[in-house]
């Protein structure tokens, strides 16, 4: 009896022991505990520093879910971290490229026009091939140069490469902003390519440059739309001296780019595009957004053509603000209107869909054809 019993225990031990959760080995933990803060995590700060603000970091339930608390320390250590992450990312991208270039240099671009080349053997000349010397080619910007390229196969540049047949080397970051691209540590960056140049050997010959559009969309942008009024054309909406405050902010950064490139790489070609009419119907991506339709919302506008307008006039005016500072050694591809203006022909708000990133490719692929013919397949 007295075995009996003890088996019976040990059975219901095990049993209760099985409801358990348990996490498997390898397997995510069931909260993220780093990164940029939600809303509710900074909620939760602001009420733990409030009633014991010496605390160290602990952790608090939030409904169902469970998360660390942040502090000011625990968000700047953060910070460091992306930070890092992305310097690391960029090295892995140029050595990624130089390996790249150096093997197509050596071997030459298949279809490329070859260049005749002489040669020295033994006391005899000899005529030997050798394929066109690929364009050297650098790259900052924003998604539309960097979107996700697992589940959406890239932007504009990865499809570029394999029109153009030569490598890019991409430093773009999706929602970066021009006053970033040109602030400490990105222009620190850029100015290093430019004075080293091509890490393949030789100077940078030509650098696509893609910033603006996250300069005046998103939150902000409710500071220089005015409130519906039907009486009003669609640029009467505009609040214009805000507007152009914030449009010399981006002409400055493109203004400092061009010096930049003058001093310390004169010979590379500067190529600035316009982006495409953004269509303010509320979709996001990837749980960010939308960058648009708020705005419209909170300013009471009645229907989506007449936001759609708004949006049009104030993007022409970013392509104005870019033709005028078009040189010989400036291009500028104004590809507004590429797109028809349906949803259908964008992914979300401000991001085209497959089919229209590679119309924006081919765009970029045919200016680059005729400015150095023989150079891109």
């Amino acid at each position: 009896m007295a075995k009996a019993k003890r088996k019976t225990t040990t059975t219901a031990k095990k049993s209760a022991a099985s409801k358990v959760p348990t996490r498997k080995r390898g397997s995510r933990p069931m909260t993220d505990t780093g990164g940029p803060l939600t809303l509710a995590q900074a909620r939760v700060m602001v009420r733990a520093q409030a009633k014991s603000p010496k605390q160290t970091p602990r952790r608090q339930a939030l409904g169902k879910a469970t998360v660390d608390l942040a502090t000011p320390g625990t968000v700047g250590a953060e910070r460091k971290k992306l930070q890092l992450k992305t310097r690391r990312e960029n090295q892995r991208r140029i050595r990624e490229y130089t390996a790249t270039l150096k093997l197509l240099k050596r071997h030459g671009v298949k279809g490329l026009t070859p260049n005749r080349t002489r040669r020295r053997r033994t006391g005899e000349e000899t005529s030997i091939a050798r394929a066109g010397q690929p364009l050297q080619i650098l790259a900052e910007g924003d998604s539309w140069f960097d979107y996700p390229v697992p589940f959406f196969g890239g932007g504009i540049i990865k499809r570029l490469e394999d029109l153009v047949g030569v490598p890019i080397l991409n430093f773009a970051k999706a929602g970066d902003e021009v006053r970033f691209m040109m602030g400490v540590e990105e222009r620190t960056l850029l100015a290093e390519q430019l004075t080293k140049g091509c890490p393949a050997g030789g100077p940078w010959e030509v650098l696509l440059f893609s910033g603006g559009g996250n300069d005046v969309v998103d939150n902000p942008m409710v500071l220089w739309v005015k409130n519906f009024d039907s009486a009003l054309p669609a640029a009467g909406h505009i609040h214009q001296a805000r507007f152009e405050a914030v449009l010399e902010l981006v002409r400055a950064g493109y203004e400092d780019l061009i010096a930049m490139r003058d001093r310390l790489s004169s010979t590379t070609h500067l190529v600035f595009h316009a982006y495409d009419f953004a269509i303010p119907d509320g979709r996001g991506v990837c749980h960010l957004g939308p960058w648009l339709k708020p705005t419209f919302d909170l300013r009471g506008f009645p229907t989506r053509p007449i936001a759609f307008e708004v949006v049009k006039v104030m993007l022409q005016q970013f392509a104005a603000l870019l033709q005028s500072l078009v040189r010989p050694d400036v291009t500028f591809i104004n590809t507004q209107g590429t797109l028809t203006p349906s949803p259908s022909s964008w992914h979300n708000e401000l991001h085209p869909t497959k089919d229209g990133f590679k119309k924006f490719a081919k765009i970029f692929h045919q200016q680059l054809k005729v400015k150095f013919p023989g150079r891109v397949l």
